[in-house]
């Protein structure tokens, strides 16, 4: 028998539960997974929540890295004992053990360990589609990036500033600017003490950015909107203060023809190639030093009540992950 943190309705932390499954053997195309860390995200709190609805029962979770316990039939890529894991679901990663799809694994290259093969699954390849695919940085760029100093924050900084781009990033205290800027961020603005559209234009001599990656929704929405540039891109990827309220697409054309998007990465990673190719990519800018994990904060699994609490009251910084 194994466990798992489940939910049966939706709410605070307190609807996380700590229970006893039963995995069973895999079939036809999928392997059983004994998971060594798993990644918490910010998504996990809209499963939990009911923000973006889930059926019941479910254990939460997206991304893992473990071991491979046991094959089914028609499975030949993978073997009992490859080090494994995944960045996009399906649903079940807060758990001791799972069955998986093996098409959507990928294999753990030497020298990158399971802590931060799972802290940086979903994060790392949230990263690389926002700034290789979905608006192709170039280098001598400005951005603004908001929540820089959190879980995709600080690789977003690590990334986009080896491309040799000009980050501006906004955060929430002189702890969280310090840690921004040693992940390469180039300039940083406490958002409780600045307005952050003011300086964005006084920083950029009133010209504005190309691209905002807002992962913090409602509250920096609108005001992210006047810091781009004529035909500048928005991008909304994250709800950590709310959904953003419906727009008048009338008002992207009076704020200088821009763009708008609200993507998401199992989008980006849907086919097996995409998959591939993105995590490749993250495990490469491991390898080269570009990324630095930044694990600072470890619960152990049956605790992910706790992982929640901390995340969503702004205590966390870097990446955050569960151990079984």
């Amino acid at each position: 028998m194994t466990h798992a943190i489940q939910i049966t309705e939706t709410g605070g932390p307190d609807v996380l539960e700590w229970i006893e499954t039963e995995v069973g053997d895999p079939g036809e195309g999928q392997v059983r997974v004994r998971h060594t860390a798993i990644g918490v995200d910010y998504i996990d709190t809209y499963h939990r929540t009911g923000l973006y609805p889930i059926s019941l029962p479910a254990i939460l979770g997206l991304e893992a890295a473990g071991l491979v316990e046991a094959v089914g039939a028609g499975v030949t890529d993978l073997k009992v004992g490859d080090r494994v894991g995944y960045p996009a679901g399906p649903l079940g990663a807060y758990s001791e053990a799972r069955l998986m799809p093996a098409s959507r694994l990928v294999k753990i290259p030497e020298g990158v360990n399971d802590e931060a093969a799972a802290a940086l699954f979903l994060k790392g390849c949230t990263v690389e589609y926002l700034v290789e695919r979905l608006y192709p940085v170039k280098p001598g760029d400005t951005v603004l990036l908001h929540a820089a100093a959190g879980g995709i924050g600080t690789i977003a900084c690590q990334w986009l500033s080896a491309k040799g781009v000009t980050i501006i990033g906004t955060v929430g205290s002189e702890e969280k600017a310090a840690l921004a800027r040693a992940n390469g961020c180039t300039h940083t603005i406490l958002y409780k003490d600045e307005d952050f559209q003011a300086k964005v234009m006084e920083i950029t001599d009133g010209k504005g950015v190309p691209v905002v990656y807002d992962g913090v929704g409602k509250a920096t929405f609108m005001k992210s909107l006047d810091c781009l540039s004529r035909r500048g891109m928005m991008v909304t990827f994250g709800n950590a203060t709310g959904m953003v309220p419906p727009v008048d697409p009338g008002l992207l054309s009076k704020k200088g023809s821009l763009f708008l998007t609200r993507p998401t990465l199992m989008d980006y990673v849907a086919s097996r190639e995409d998959l591939v190719a993105s995590t490749d990519a993250v495990f490469a800018r491991l390898a080269d030093g570009t990324l630095k994990p930044a694990i600072n904060q470890r619960f152990a699994l049956k605790d992910a009540a706790e992982a929640h609490k901390a995340l969503e009251a702004r205590q966390t910084t870097g990446q955050t992950i569960l151990v079984p």
